[in-house]
């Protein structure tokens, strides 16, 4: 033992004991084999700290999942550096939602690196009882927390994460998009320098190349190879650093990741060519390897970029087709998402999304943050308070004054979360050959490597370098197992481009397997324009203004027929309000008792059998309101073309008045049920998949939340308004409606299109190795060859998906 002095203090360093270990939480070498527990070793009482709050908790099998997989804890936490979390004010801007006590908040984890990781930081309601759930996003780092703030609080959550070894990364800017920006122009640096110095070797590698060894070439052939060497060197340590790390962490985690391969083809040019410089015996493979480092990054770059182009952009612009009511100066004008600034005022309707944070101005804000939370109960929430993105309101119209730009991209990552996912779609990776060939892919490549290397060590060593570099180049994982991901990005486009919003690339594939379609009628296949016919008692101009505030709360396609019928009104204070599904609306104004709805809803005896109705009450005065019905532009050409395919039923919750016209389009087999609530919808469906049929249904969103959720695949339509369900898992332009056939025609294509591009792939990499291995194929061809592989998937995904959907008459842009 010794001591050091420093000032007033006095360190004490033990000296390594004989047999070092390795610390148990975080691998790192113990210095001293004093901290112990459980007969396990730790490097510092931090480390054991941590494993003593796992295991207390039960949650040791954090370290089954790897050795050491923690986190070093030898620098102390200093946990007062998070009293401004305290602040509320503060803590306001970390924070995604909360209804005052459950709470949603987002964190960068800057240390996740394997799967441990990803099992503690999900596990986290173990060691908080406060903390309701947690996800983890592996790809971006970023941890999901929901928490009740009765029972722990965002300072105490944010402790917890720096005393487990996932100190998050706290700050007010994007950070992941710095991060993407900052490693771009890493690789681009990166790029340049290889291309300079690539070059360069190339030009004074010619004496070399044309065998110039006499004269005065010859006299500098040996100045040259070390200039070579000299050039080489940033390209070894700076521009293949990325090959370097990857296949570095991919060994740390007991694989060989597609970088391994390319690491140690490298690795042979470099060390090679070093040995022949030093010892005299010739120039080495210096331009093969800068070559190699030259064009990987380039096919990196163009890949990188080639994902950009086809990628599915999924923020609000992409995906919902709504707009929102905003009132100005001038009166109410409609504005889709992408144009509300913040301090634009709102009137939001019955089952409207909350676009943005948002201030209520006026209304009673009665907001269902099922989509945000998964609890359907309503909060009230008063005026002046605030209500969140994602929330809907499910009440009377109100006022909301937006806080906060429009968080489109966090409601699409509400629509994706986990809670709305169906558990029956399910990716079977187990028993997919690109699951096995991305495991084995590399050691099968490593394997040929090694027999390809006995071969030539026997009949000619000379090939040994050129054969095994191009080998571990050219054979290329990215074109057959990016096939899939390549082609979906491209349909999704395709799909978005005419019309059609998927919740994600998984809806492809069930959408080829669908055999039965269910559509809702009212708002999907029918649509009520302003020809209404009165009939009743003369309404004053009050009553057609409480009529007005009633129904301009309701999206329901009878209510909006209804308003556009009375024309633009004041809307009047209203005490109560009321939506009864499948029934009809229900309020009191001024004092005034309303109903409106279906005859029986009112309690009058329908007239006119064979025509739609909404009946309206005011204070025991009845009118009846016959709106001419007719079929949306689109249905009558789609209709008779997916009958030819799918077997068709239609559900109702109006009485059968429209049946005989209904039946001209459906076929004799179809079923036509009328006078349907939301649950018989749900049962209906729930019924056809337990006679093994995939089923899909298509409704409007507000009385079909059950069905879509329990079918195969949910389509909501969607006019201009912004009604879409969470349990829905596409959203369909309802003025495309035409394309629909063509869009599902589109989908059973997708699975063809994912075979040719994978068997495309596998020829590509038999040929490449063929030649490889004979030692007929340079290392700088195969490091050309290897990026242009996965660009001819693009390009054949991109070309044979341009084909079918041009015959099919889809939109490619």
């Amino acid at each position: 033992m010794q001591a050091l002095s420093g000032g007033k203090e006095t360190f004490v360093i033990e000296r390594p004991v004989k047999e070092q270990q390795l610390c148990y939480h975080c691998g790192t070498p113990c210095i001293t084999n004093s901290v112990t527990l459980d007969e396990k070793v730790f490097c510092c009482d931090g480390c054991k700290l941590v494993y003593e709050i796992l295991d207390s908790n039960g949650l040791c099998d954090y370290y089954k999942f790897q050795n050491h997989p923690g986190l070093s804890q030898i620098k102390a936490k200093r946990f007062d550096k998070y009293d401004y979390l305290d602040n509320k004010d503060i803590a306001a801007k970390l924070i995604k939602f909360t209804d005052g006590n459950y709470t949603i908040v987002n964190f960068y984890i800057p240390g996740v690196h394997c799967s441990s990781c990803m099992w503690l930081l999900e596990h986290l309601n173990k060691l908080d009882i406060g903390i309701a759930e947690s996800r983890l996003n592996f790809t971006t780092k970023e941890v999901t927390i929901h928490f009740y703030t009765e029972k722990t609080s965002l300072r105490h959550i944010v402790e917890l994460l720096a005393t487990v070894g996932y100190e998050p990364y706290i700050s007010l800017d994007d950070i992941g998009k710095k991060e993407f920006k900052d490693f771009n122009r890493q690789r681009i640096y990166k790029l340049g320098v290889a291309g300079f110095c690539f070059g360069n070797i190339m030009m004074m590698s010619f004496p070399e190349y044309f065998s110039i060894n006499t004269g005065i070439e010859g006299k500098y052939v040996a100045l040259f190879r070390m200039l070579n060497l000299i050039l080489a060197l940033p390209v070894f340590f700076y521009s293949a650093s990325e090959f370097f790390n990857t296949a570095w962490k991919g060994l740390k985690q007991k694989t060989l990741n597609i970088d391994a391969p390319i690491a140690l083809a490298i690795i042979i040019t470099f060390g090679r060519s070093l040995y022949e410089i030093i010892t005299k015996t010739g120039a080495g493979y210096l331009d093969s390897m800068s070559g190699i480092v030259f064009f990987m990054l380039v096919g990196r770059v163009l890949q990188e970029r080639t994902y950009k182009s086809i990628s599915f952009h999924r923020d609000y612009k992409s995906y919902f087709p709504i707009a929102v009511t905003v009132l100005t100066d001038k009166g109410t004008e409609s504005k889709s998402l992408q144009d509300l600034k913040e301090k634009d005022v709102v009137a939001l309707h019955n089952d409207e999304i909350i676009p943005a944070d948002a201030i209520v101005l006026n209304g009673k804000a009665l907001i269902d943050y099922s989509f945000v939370t998964g609890e359907s109960q309503p909060v009230e929430v008063p005026i002046g308070k605030t209500v969140y993105a994602g929330g809907r309101q499910a009440g009377e119209k109100v006022v909301i004054q937006l806080m906060k730009p429009v968080a489109g991209s966090y409601l699409t990552s509400l629509w994706d979360h986990f809670a709305f996912k169906k558990n029956k779609i399910q990716e079977n990776k187990e028993k997919s050959i690109v699951h096995i060939l991305s495991k084995h892919f590399t050691i099968i490549l490593l394997s040929l490597a090694l027999i390809t290397t006995v071969y030539w060590a026997i009949n000619d060593p000379s090939k040994i370098i050129s054969s095994v570099s191009a080998m571990l180049i050219v054979a290329c994982p990215c074109a057959l197992l990016l096939s899939a991901t390549f082609t979906n990005g491209i349909l999704l486009r395709i799909f978005s481009a005419n019309g059609l919003f998927l919740r994600n690339a998984s809806v492809i594939e069930q959408m080829g397997k669908i055999d039965h379609i269910v559509f809702d009628k009212t708002g999907t296949l029918t649509e009520n324009n302003k020809n209404i016919e009165f009939k009743g008692p003369e309404l004053s101009d009050r009553e057609k203004g409480w009529l007005y505030t009633v129904a301009i709360s309701s999206q329901h396609p009878y209510s909006r027929a209804l308003v556009q019928y009375l024309g633009k009104r004041d809307a009047v204070n209203v005490s109560f309000w009321k939506e009864r599904r499948g029934k009809g609306l229900e309020a009191v104004v001024q004092g005034n008792e309303i109903l409106i709805g279906s005859a029986a809803f009112v309690g009058v005896k329908e007239e006119r059998e064979n025509t739609a109705a909404m009946y309206a009450y005011i204070n025991g005065k009845i009118s009846a309101f016959y709106l001419i019905p007719g079929f949306r532009d689109g249905v009558a050409e789609a209709i008779p073309s997916l009958k030819q395919q799918y077997d068709l039923s239609l559900l109702s919750g109006d009485n059968d008045r429209q049946k005989q016209q209904i039946v001209s389009l459906f076929n004799e087999h179809s079923s036509l049920l009328f006078e349907q609530q939301p649950v018989d919808k749900l049962n209906y469906v729930a019924k056809l998949q337990n006679e093994h049929k995939h089923v899909m249904m298509v409704g409007d969103g507000l009385n079909d939340a059950g069905a879509l959720q329990q079918s195969n695949v949910g389509i909501t339509l969607s006019d201009d308004v912004n009604n879409f369900t969470p349990s829905c898992d596409a959203i369909l332009d309802a003025k495309r409606f035409s394309y629909f056939p063509q869009l599902l025609k589109l989908s059973r294509s997708a699975q063809l299109i994912v075979n040719i591009s994978f068997a495309v792939s596998v020829i590509y990499n038999l040929v490449g190795l063929y030649f490889a291995m004979q030692g007929l194929m340079k290392p700088v061809i195969a490091a050309i060859l290897m990026p242009c592989s996965t660009l001819s998937i693009v390009l054949l995904t991109s070309g044979v998906s341009g084909i079918i959907s041009k015959r099919l008459g889809l939109s490619l842009n």
